[in-house]
């Protein structure tokens, strides 16, 4: 597993292990879920995007992405939420997108798939009132993840371009950061969601979006 390679080479002596798993199959949520000891720190990190246009999006994949981008977590939620609400203390955190807010017309079912899973984290952290429990969102902008980049590189060697050239091509005129982020931005804002440090700020949707929304809040 790269990721687990990646993690034990950044954090030497750090005890990581990985479990791979379809997490849009119960049967196989299950199996993660039943493999782990106590949990004090649950990140809502999978999900699907891609492209199309709302005429062709069949039901199948409408569902597909339900079940990726809001079942996830709410069968990974209802598991681990109640146990940190027990002991009095844990971290919820979604990661989640400006698309949630400003849905785009031609990625509609990951935004709407987004919105709804904005409202899950919304919803659960009202169950956390007067516990050391929080729940958040962060809602990033768009992110030069792995799979992102995997996808840029396929685009510009169909276009005979460089992935230089199409990533700078791609950043948006409302951007305000003038580049994809980088996911280590995304990560510090999460480091700081899961820390003790974070104890007031709860049911929260936080940007880290490089100024892409024009909104004020």
């Amino acid at each position: 597993m790269d990721a687990v390679a990646r993690l034990r080479a950044t954090v030497p002596g750090a005890d990581v292990a990985g479990i791979a798993a379809d997490l849009a199959d119960p049967l196989q949520t299950q199996s993660l879920l039943d493999s782990l000891g106590e949990v004090d720190v649950l990140i809502n990190n999978v999900g699907l995007f891609d492209v199309a246009r709302f005429a062709d999006i069949a039901d199948e994949a409408w569902s597909r992405y339900f079940e990726v981008n809001v079942m996830s977590s709410v069968r990974l939620s209802r598991r681990l939420l109640e146990p940190m609400l027990e002991k009095g203390w844990g971290r919820v955190i979604f990661i989640g997108t400006e698309s949630a807010v400003d849905v785009p017309a031609d990625m509609i079912h990951y935004g709407a798939t987004k919105a709804a899973a904005l409202a899950l984290s919304n919803g659960l952290a009202k169950l956390t009132r007067g516990t050391g429990v929080t729940v958040n969102t962060v809602l990033g902008g768009p992110t030069y993840s792995d799979g992102v980049a995997a996808t840029v590189e396929r685009i510009a060697s169909a276009h005979s371009m460089s992935a230089e050239e199409l990533k700078s091509g791609l950043v948006r005129s409302s951007s305000l950061l003038q580049r994809f982020i980088e996911p280590a931005e995304i990560a510090s804002l999460v480091a700081y969601l899961a820390s003790p440090r974070s104890s007031a700020t709860n049911g929260a949707a936080l940007r880290a979006d490089g100024g892409v929304l024009p909104t004020i809040v």
